[in-house]
């Protein structure tokens, strides 16, 4: 079997669903920890110099990416609400066309060679980070089925169980549609949307999201 055929949408994200659901079952603790989702079939495979926190201007170019400029404040913290520090945080994303980056991503839209993409970064004392990135676009999985906006986040930290996850953006219609986030239990959804207002710098759109780890 060729190691780099072309994957479908439909198989690989349906084929994570069923473990998303599982493994965001409620579980008694001061804090739930943010609900696990799938990973998808575009998580970054070749390296890149540049995994900075500036994800609308690649290294060593002029031009910024296409697409609406979004700040998003992140901050890793357990059950109890303390910020968990030096936690290894990856972030992927769709350009403004809905396009990732990625060998086996079928999808007809354009790349965007001015967006980075991926950013990796290491929480501070804090257990936060900020991240300036833009609005990913929408892109169909099936003909009945579009995904909305999302931004994707892997977070790992000894002593607590790695988590991979997905946040949306409020308002979005498509949001009340998606598979992957209907599997999430109704009561949970509202940690994984954030909404934005315009307090960033210049006035750029700006969100927090906050990601609570379960130790092990």
């Amino acid at each position: 079997m060729n190691p780099l055929k072309p994957l479908s949408r439909r198989s690989v994200i349906r084929s994570g669903l069923g473990a998303a659901a599982l493994a965001a079952t409620p579980v008694l603790h001061a804090a739930l920890p943010t609900p696990q989702q799938t990973e998808g079939p575009f998580f970054p495979v070749v390296d890149q110099a540049d995994k900075d926190l500036d994800m609308t201007l690649v290294q060593g170019h002029a031009e910024h990416a296409s697409g609406d400029v979004v700040e998003i404040e992140v901050r890793v913290l357990d059950v109890d609400g303390k910020p968990i520090a030096d936690a290894l945080v990856d972030v992927w994303q769709a350009n403004a066309h809905g396009r990732y980056a990625h060998e086996r991503d079928p999808n007809p839209a354009p790349l965007d060679p001015h967006f980075q993409g991926w950013a990796r970064v290491t929480t501070d004392a804090s257990g936060s980070f900020r991240v300036r990135t833009i609005k990913p676009g929408v892109y169909a999985v099936e003909d009945d089925w579009t995904r909305p906006p999302h931004i994707h986040y892997k977070v790992a930290r000894r002593g607590f169980h790695e988590l991979t996850t997905q946040m949306y953006f409020a308002g979005e219609p498509l949001n009340d549609v998606d598979a992957i986030l209907k599997a999430v239990p109704e009561a949970e959804r509202a940690g994984l949307i954030v909404a934005f207002a315009p307090t960033g710098d210049a006035g750029t759109p700006r969100g927090r999201f906050d990601i609570t780890l379960k130790a092990v």
